[in-house]
């Protein structure tokens, strides 16, 4: 059975992006790239809201012989997943292996967890809050840096009561710290 996998790239505050919706103070540097890289090897699929997709969906251009190898490695890790985007706005999908649900159905993922040994990533604090309160969340997977940015877009969604049990943790030479977490199932 597949894990379903939320993780992300956030403040010492707790947010993925910025009041003005800015996340540029999160850029992974070589050595955490490297280590993102590793821990999305398995993904064999990626669940989507529309806006991360869009961020997202650069991939599957980027990653050329002229782009850095940490980069190249990324994009081929991406490319070789199939994506689910959750939109009732997106007219199609612009990448391959991509498809458009109209809506989050738990009973859908919790089909796509039993049908794959591979790992579920899902991106976007949206989408990932309707998981995490339908209880499908296996593990949070967070990057955590050394800047406050006093407000914006949560990596928890409000009002979400959730006891988790640390696994790992390691810290980089950058001064971000990876904490990966179990949820409760």
């Amino acid at each position: 059975m597949g894990q379903l996998i939320y993780s992300g790239i956030i403040s010492l505050d707790g947010y993925l992006a910025d009041s003005q919706g800015n996340f540029d103070w999160s850029a992974p540097d070589e050595e955490v790239h490297a280590f993102v890289n590793d821990l999305e090897r398995d993904a064999g699929t990626y669940l989507f809201g529309r806006r991360m997709y869009e961020v997202m969906s650069v991939w599957d251009t980027m990653g050329g012989p002229g782009d850095p190898p940490v980069i190249q490695d990324f994009a081929r890790i991406w490319r070789g997943a199939d994506k689910v985007v959750y939109s009732s706005s997106l007219a199609h999908a612009t990448t391959a292996r991509t498809r458009v649900e109209r809506s989050f159905n738990p009973d859908a993922v919790r089909e796509l967890k039993a049908g794959t040994e591979r790992n579920i990533g899902i991106g976007g604090a949206t989408l990932a809050a309707a998981a995490l309160r339908a209880g499908l969340v296996d593990e949070c997977q967070i990057f955590v840096n050394p800047v406050a940015v006093g407000g914006g877009l949560r990596y928890l969604p409000d009002g979400l009561n959730l006891r988790l049990d640390l696994l790992d943790e390691h810290r980089f030479g950058n001064g971000v710290v990876y904490l990966r977490y179990r949820c409760p199932g």
